[in-house]
């Protein structure tokens, strides 16, 4: 890989957006318990999970890409598999669990929704990685990731669900639209991978194997496929008293 300058924007982005990603969690979890009726005791424990779990998920991560383990593509399965396992299932935990429960009853609909705008940035930055030959083209919006449409139209669909304009059927069409063009990227980033090189061995994904840019998968796409796995859940909650869609949280 290509020296990086740890002062780039662009390569700061792959830290800063993680934590502020982090730090929007905590908020809404504070906020979702609150809003639920939650003792200060309750609301206190699931801060300090969220942020144990997340520290040390992060943590583990960064380390395994620092000491290599993520590349090695020869073992059965590669280490880089059991991180996509370990994605997917805490994505699943997080919306499907009592913990996701509190997220979806107790947080108004617009803020799952704006929450993916992080997603705009984030394609920015990726696709400087791109000009500056760190990632392949292909993960890029100038090959086959369009995933920068849902950071966009993120922005677009909360503003409009939080003014009234907007209702669940625009949340559900843009949650589908958003999830595929999620899946998409990941299945181009796996595709890319040494294990199946089916752009070419000189369009390799490896660059997620290092730091900081192994928390994208580790920390950003298990944002996005939590966040939209938590929006489908508050939507069929949407009668549930507890579910506020039109109140303001942050």
């Amino acid at each position: 890989m290509p020296i990086l300058v740890w002062t780039d924007p662009a390569v700061l982005a792959f830290v800063i957006i993680p934590l502020v990603l982090v730090a929007l969690l905590l908020r809404g979890v504070s906020a979702a318990s609150h809003r639920l009726g939650e003792t200060d005791a309750d609301r206190q424990r699931a801060l300090a999970v969220t942020l144990a779990v997340a520290a040390g998920w992060m943590t583990v991560t960064w380390a395994a890409a620092e000491a290599g383990v993520l590349r090695q593509w020869d073992a059965s399965p590669p280490p880089f598999a059991l991180l996509v396992a370990g994605i997917v299932g805490l994505a699943v935990a997080m919306a499907f669990t009592g913990y996701g429960s509190r997220l979806a009853r107790g947080l108004p609909l617009w803020t799952l929704v704006a929450v993916q705008g992080f997603r705009l940035p984030l394609e920015l930055a990726m696709h400087t990685m791109h000009e500056r030959g760190v990632m392949p083209v292909q993960m890029s919006y100038s090959g086959r990731n369009f995933d920068i449409v849902t950071g966009i139209t993120a922005i677009l669909v909360a503003w409009l669900v939080a003014s009234g304009r907007g209702g669940r059927r625009l949340v559900l069409t843009w949650n589908v639209l958003g999830l595929a063009l999620l899946l998409n990227v990941v299945t181009i980033a796996i595709l890319s991978t040494p294990r199946f090189a089916y752009f070419g061995e000189e369009r390799l994904n490896v660059w997620v194997t290092y730091p900081p840019f192994v928390w994208l998968p580790a920390v950003m796409v298990l944002a996005a496929l939590a966040g939209h796995l938590l929006i489908f859940r508050a939507s069929a909650l949407k009668d549930q008293p507890a579910q506020r869609f039109s109140e303001a949280v942050l």
